[in-house]
Formats: structure tokens, C-alpha cells, sequence
């Protein structure tokens, strides 16, 4: 007889809110319904209740691991609508930044992983490596978490010392060649672990639109950085990362490469960063009225904003749709037929963000 076990929506597996209710015959799980929405913030409406400075300090805050994106895409929206063109210089910091936080929150993603498979090794390696990308990004920004490096019209720092910046991030790939990434896509036991669970098959992919590392990892190759290129990637010679199994072990190994074409697109950048202004105006912009679309690819996949704006210094409508908004629901077709002991490690291979998705 099928029995029902409600996980969340507060437990320890993950500090963030949400539920699943999972149906069970004995071990095997037969379905799975997810809840959300237990810590709504509403900075949507808030948004639209403050100039577009403010908004800058508000939407940085919808998610601490990718805030300088959130930033980032809400820049670009404003930008386009006013007909602002970024200096050179700012555009390679931004993608700079963005790379660095990438790094982070795959880091972040893979201890997280190394926990829940049983490595406590490597969890306590790659949080420690974790802890070095952040200081890269003090040494850029000032600051570990909230950057504040995007403004409308480009940036407001400046990396003073490239050549730090750079030996840090060549540190930074020779720990992630020779330990991290050999462990996650070749050791016997990571794959023993993590093969043929939580299948996520491509019609199922498509089915779910599911974006980012999780589609990626089901043989979609979208990729924003690709498909609709901004700030500089373009010019830096990106490369997509695809794998086709649709399992724990592809998402693993997704994020596994995308760590180190994210070095190399940074140390790419650091090399070729141009002289020059790093922003096109100071002050508050003139936003001039009418509406528009961005999109990024976040470390989790793409973010989409829509902005609107009747020409004064408050936008009329801001709508953010977060990469874990659309990732979350495909856990409820990973783990049907799958063992209930796996449900921790499926639900964490979607790096699920209940700060985005409850934004």
C-alpha cells in the first residue's frame, strides 16, 4: 500500500522552505508534489515603489549566491530602454564578475553534492576553494557577497591589480584540474553514486523548460552566453558545455567543465581587459517610457526580466522570472521510480534557490 512522506518545509537538508510530499511503495518513490512560496518577499512590488537606484540595492538581495546577475540583468534592461552603450572596460568587469560568481556558486553546488554522495573530504576542499574564489571577489568588488558592482551605464569599481586578480584565478584552476574535477567526473565510487539516478530524460527537459546546467545536463545546449550573447562573450570565444545522460552523474559533470570555462573566460578577460571609462554616466538616468525584456544566464540557468517604465525616476512594472522558478518542478519527474534514499542528492543536483523562486 503506497504511504505518503511530507520532507519540509522546514528540515535540515536545506536551509531554505520548501515541501515535497513523496508517495512511496516501500522504497521506490511513485510520485512526488511540490510546494513553494512559504517566504514570499514580494520585491517585485517593491521594486515598483522605489527609484531605479534603490532597485539596484533591492534586486541584488532577491538571492545571495547570484546577486551580482540579478543586478546585472536588471542594467541591462534599463540600459537597453534608454539607449545607454556600456564602455568597453565595464563590459569585460562585468563578465569578469559574473564568471566569479559562477565559480562560486558551483562550488558551493559541488559541496554540497560531496556531502549528500559522502565525501567529506572533498566537501571540506572544495568549500575551502569556495572560500578563495570569494576572497577574489573582495579583492575586485570590496566585498565577499553583495558586490554592488553593476550600475546602469556600466560599473562602479575597477580591478586595480589585474596581475593579483589573475594569479589567484590561475590558482584557482590548477586546484580545480588536479583535485576537483579528476574526483567528480572519474572516480568509481561519484559514479556509483550518482549514475542512473534522477533521470531527467531531453523530452522531459523540454517538457519542464528546464534552463541552465539541469537542461544542459539532458543534451538541451542552450545557454544565454550562447545563444543571445551580451556583455562580452562574444568576443572571449565562449564554449558550451552539454552532456546527454539527464542523470545526477551529467549534472555533476556539467558543472564540473563550466567551472573551468569559467576560469578561462576570466583569465581570457584579465588578458584582454581594455583601457578606458568603466561607466557611461553618474547619477540617476533618465529612463524614458516604454517596456522591455533582458535575459542572463545565471549560475543556474537563464534569468529573464521585464521592465517597464512611464519616463519618471520609479519603473512602472519589474518581472523577474529566477532559473530555479523552472528547474524546481522537474524534481517531481527525476525522482519518480527512484529510491527514497536518493531524494536528497536528486532534489540537490537542481541546485534549487527558494530565495529566487519565492522572490
Amino acid at each position: 500500500m503506497p504511504y505518503r512522506i511530507p520532507v519540509g518545509p522546514f528540515h535540515p537538508a536545506l536551509e531554505e522552505p520548501y515541501k515535497l510530499s513523496v508517495s512511496c511503495q516501500g522504497e521506490i518513490i511513485q510520485g512526488v508534489s511540490i510546494e513553494i512560496g512559504f517566504s514570499f518577499r514580494a520585491i517585485e512590488l517593491l521594486a515598483q515603489q522605489r527609484n531605479y537606484i534603490q532597485d539596484l540595492t533591492l534586486v541584488e538581495r532577491v538571492c545571495g549566491i547570484c546577486s551580482g546577475v540579478h543586478t546585472l540583468t536588471f542594467c541591462m534592461a534599463a540600459e537597453a530602454l534608454a539607449g545607454i552603450r556600456v564602455p568597453d572596460r565595464g563590459r569585460f568587469l562585468r563578465v569578469i564578475v559574473a564568471e566569479l560568481e559562477r565559480l562560486h556558486s558551483h562550488l558551493l553546488w559541488t559541496g554540497i553534492a560531496a556531502e549528500d554522495i559522502g565525501f567529506q573530504t572533498m566537501f571540506m576542499e572544495t568549500i575551502a576553494l569556495r572560500e578563495r574564489v570569494m576572497d577574489v571577489l573582495e579583492l575586485v568588488s570590496g566585498s565577499r557577497v553583495h558586490y554592488a558592482m553593476n550600475c546602469i551605464g556600466g560599473v562602479c569599481g575597477d580591478i586595480r591589480d589585474p596581475d593579483a586578480v589573475l594569479a589567484a584565478v590561475r590558482e584557482t584552476r590548477r586546484t580545480l584540474e588536479r583535485d576537483l574535477v579528476p574526483v567528480f567526473t572519474q572516480d568509481p565510487t561519484a559514479r556509483a553514486r550518482t549514475a542512473g539516478v534522477g533521470l531527467l530524460t531531453r523530452e522531459q527537459a523540454l517538457a519542464y523548460g528546464v534552463v541552465g546546467p539541469t537542461a544542459r545536463a539532458s543534451g538541451l545546449p542552450i545557454d544565454v552566453r550562447c545563444d543571445f550573447p551580451y556583455a562580452v562573450y562574444e568576443e572571449l570565444g565562449f564554449r558550451l558545455v552539454t552532456a546527454g545522460e539527464g542523470d545526477v552523474r551529467a549534472r555533476l559533470i556539467v558543472r564540473a567543465m563550466e567551472m573551468l570555462e569559467s576560469v578561462r573566460l576570466i583569465e581570457e578577460a584579465l588578458r584582454k581587459l581594455p583601457g578606458g571609462l568603466t561607466r557611461a554616466e553618474t547619477g540617476i538616468p533618465v529612463i524614458p517610457p516604454g517596456e522591455i525584456t533582458a535575459r542572463t544566464e545565471a549560475p543556474r540557468g537563464e534569468l529573464f526580466y521585464y521592465l517597464a517604465s512611464d519616463g519618471s525616476d520609479t519603473p512602472t512594472r519589474v518581472k523577474i522570472r529566477t532559473p530555479s522558478f523552472m528547474n524546481i518542478p522537474s524534481i517531481e519527474a527525476m525522482c519518480v521510480g527512484q529510491q527514497l534514499g536518493d531524494m536528497s542528492l536528486i532534489q540537490a543536483s537542481v541546485d534549487p534557490c527558494c530565495s529566487c523562486t519565492d522572490r
